[in-house]
């Protein structure tokens, strides 16, 4: 009986402790620790990122093969490489002769040690160290800068693919805003000029050809500047005449559009393209750009970015504002008023505009 009633007791025990019929839980049990979303990510593995010690080769990355990730180039020679796709950053280090084609960066685009390259780059920075005779065309939001560096030539992106107009807006760069020709020299040498611009005809196909790897061949690439995805201008090429006009969009669903409309129509008739940006303005920078047209156009900075282009040549008032006439007649754009209004309304917009980029 005494048995009897002392395995009752364990059991009566056990079922306040645990339940009728289980078990208590083992003392070394352990709980599965908390899963995080970025426990879930997928690996990164730096060697997909990597380009290293190839030499006569031709490689690349296609659209999505990228996807933001940051990205290496480093001791190649006599190469073809191609990134058709965005970036976080990227840096080249210690190649000679190759021809690189990079997409979209969004930070910095960096060279160091490198030589005899010809490259096609679009980036929110652009930086080279201790380099020698690289030949870019460039789209950059900001500044170039060389450092230590001679025979750099600079010429304006010019590049289309299908996928490169979400890649840009991927990486958070405008197509507008391009300084490729205003480079600052960091280590200028006195009675010497480290850099230059390309020939204005230079062809980008004669510098870095189309890939002809069967699998970057998918890619369908123009390097006709009438496609080009960033509009080519004329930079700090000396300008052809003393007149220049603005035109200014704001925010709407075709601004780009219409933007590049008004290009096409433009330099159609011979006027040049000298600069284009896109920026944010307030109440008070309308105030000291469009003057006495202010008070028209500052309920429509509230929509968004204006994208302001510059042209040049003789007669560019006239034609521009014919051209918005009658291309543009239901759109709000702000046109120079004559030719003796129009460069300081060139200067005004972009002397603000290189304030509120901090250049």
């Amino acid at each position: 009986m005494g048995c009897f009633f002392s395995k009752r007791r364990k059991e009566a025990k056990g079922d306040a402790q645990g339940g009728a019929g289980q078990d208590p839980p083992a003392a070394d049990e352990e709980k599965p620790p908390p899963q995080y979303s970025w426990d879930q990510r997928a690996k990164v593995d730096p060697k997909d990122y990597t380009f290293s010690g190839l030499k006569d080769e031709t490689v690349g990355r296609l659209p999505g093969k990228v996807a933001g990730q940051q990205f290496v180039i480093q001791d190649c020679e006599n190469c073809n490489i191609y990134i058709f796709d965005h970036s976080a950053t990227i840096t080249i280090d210690d190649c000679t002769s190759c021809r690189i084609f990079l997409g979209p960066v969004k930070g910095s685009v960096f060279f160091r040690d490198c030589k005899d390259c010809k490259c096609v780059v679009a980036c929110q920075q652009f930086r080279t160290r201790d380099c020698r005779k690289l030949e870019v065309f460039l789209c950059c939001a900001t500044q170039p800068i060389i450092e230590s560096s001679t025979g750099m030539k600079f010429g304006c992106f010019q590049y289309y693919y299908p996928e490169l107009a979400l890649q840009f807006k991927d990486a958070g760069l405008s197509i507008f805003n391009n300084t490729w020709s205003n480079i600052h020299d960091f280590t200028p040498v006195s009675g010497e000029n480290n850099w230059s611009l390309l020939p204005e005809d230079a062809i980008v196909q004669d510098y870095v050809p189309l890939p002809t790897s069967e699998e970057l061949k998918a890619i369908r690439i123009s390097t006709d500047t009438m496609k080009s995805i960033i509009p080519i201008t004329r930079g700090g090429r000396q300008k052809r005449s003393e007149e220049s006009c603005l035109a200014v969009f704001f925010a709407g669903d075709y601004t780009t559009a219409n933007a590049r409309k008004l290009i096409d129509e433009m330099t159609g008739k011979g006027f040049l393209l000298v600069q284009t940006k896109e920026v944010s303005m307030k109440a008070e920078d309308a105030q000291r750009v469009f003057q006495q047209s202010a008070s028209d156009f500052i309920p429509s900075l509230e929509k968004g970015p204006v994208v302001a282009l510059e042209f040049n040549g003789d007669g560019a008032v006239e034609g521009c504002r014919s051209i918005i006439n009658d291309v543009f007649s239901g759109t709000k754009v702000f046109v120079s008023e004559n030719k003796a209004s129009a460069s300081q309304d060139v200067d005004s917009f972009y002397n603000f505009a290189d304030m509120q980029m901090g250049m």
